[in-house]
């Protein structure tokens, strides 16, 4: 399955990018449940899937602080997060009566809805710059909802799509892989943390203690690969404070660890059982292949997170091409 996947993806690739020669502004097409197959037999679920899977191939055995080259898209897109964390600096909480979901997250996403194209146009190669309005759609809803101030493995997927739209476009290629995960995406989590904390934002169809993590998934699957034939560190280490803290800057998942150790109280099977039972699992191959199986089945194949997923020319919902 995950073989016909990797072939089937869309992954960063050398040759010219595929011609695209129209662009246009994605929308919403899975509106029912019965929709739900049209979704898994798309070109969008094909491309999307196959990136997921060939980025979690690359960062095999890596740790964050290992040597990757670093392309003036992969600079660019780390100025582009650069600038969405100063905006957060500089739009700070309101007072209100309630604790959570603070309106100022509102006047820092209008900013952002200002400003998209522009940050995404800087992005793109001179001839791919009418993908700007398609492309900026995506990092648009990977932030959170400016309605419900909310964040959840939804907004994650887009960032990714984002990522994956880039590659499409010719503005990542296959040599920036291993920088697309330790620099843009580790960067984008940074940020992320920094607006769910300083905006007390809601997680976004959050299970409670029966889900992974009340935010994001993509790092556990990344993070789990990096520990693949790791000499010394197993799945049951990820549970103990002292192996976080020594090795939370070269490992993604650790890092997840440490974070919600800092934002959670009380044991930690309790607020984070299913974390906990992984970390019984013997190998990090098996938790590695466990996680992207409940990927699929807890985040992509469900109708609450999939409905607010777009389609546009770039990730299309034609079925995919055999």
């Amino acid at each position: 399955m995950a073989e016909s996947e990797k072939q089937s993806g869309a992954t960063p690739e050398d040759e010219p990018p595929e011609v695209i020669t129209t662009f246009m502004v994605p929308k919403k097409e899975i509106s029912m449940v019965p929709d739900m197959g049209k979704w898994k037999r798309s070109q969008a679920y094909a491309d999307y899937m196959g990136f997921v899977l060939a980025l979690n191939e690359s960062v095999k055995g890596k740790k964050l602080t290992c040597e990757y080259k670093v392309s003036e898209t992969v600079e660019k897109l780390i100025q582009l997060l650069g600038t969405l964390d100063r905006w957060i600096s500089e739009t700070p909480p309101v007072d209100q009566p309630s604790r959570f979901g603070n309106k100022a997250f509102r006047n820092w996403f209008a900013k952002l809805e200002q400003e998209a194209e522009d940050l995404v146009s800087a992005l793109l190669p001179a001839d791919k710059k009418a993908a700007a309005p398609e492309i900026a759609v995506y990092l648009k809803e990977s932030v959170g909802n400016s309605t419900r101030i909310d964040y959840g493995t939804g907004h994650e997927a887009a960032f990714a799509a984002f990522l994956c739209c880039l590659c499409k476009v010719g503005a990542l290629r296959v040599d920036d892989q291993l920088a697309i995960v330790f620099k843009v995406f580790n960067r984008y989590l940074f940020v992320m943390r920094k607006l769910q904390r300083t905006y007390r934002m809601e997680p976004a169809g959050s299970q409670g203690v029966w889900g992974l993590d009340d935010f994001q998934f993509l790092p556990f699957i990344w993070g789990s690969s990096q520990f693949v034939d790791h000499p010394t560190l197993d799945p049951r280490h990820f549970v103990d404070e002292r192996v976080v803290n020594e090795h939370h800057q070269d490992y993604m998942f650790l890092e997840c660890i440490k974070f919600i150790n800092e934002m959670k109280t009380g044991p930690f099977a309790e607020h984070s059982n299913q974390l906990w039972n992984i970390s019984a699992v013997p190998s990090w191959s098996k938790v590695n292949q466990g996680l992207i199986r409940m990927y699929k089945a807890e985040c992509l194949e469900k109708f609450p997170v999939i409905q607010h997923f777009k389609f546009g020319s770039l990730l299309p919902i034609q079925p995919s091409k055999p």
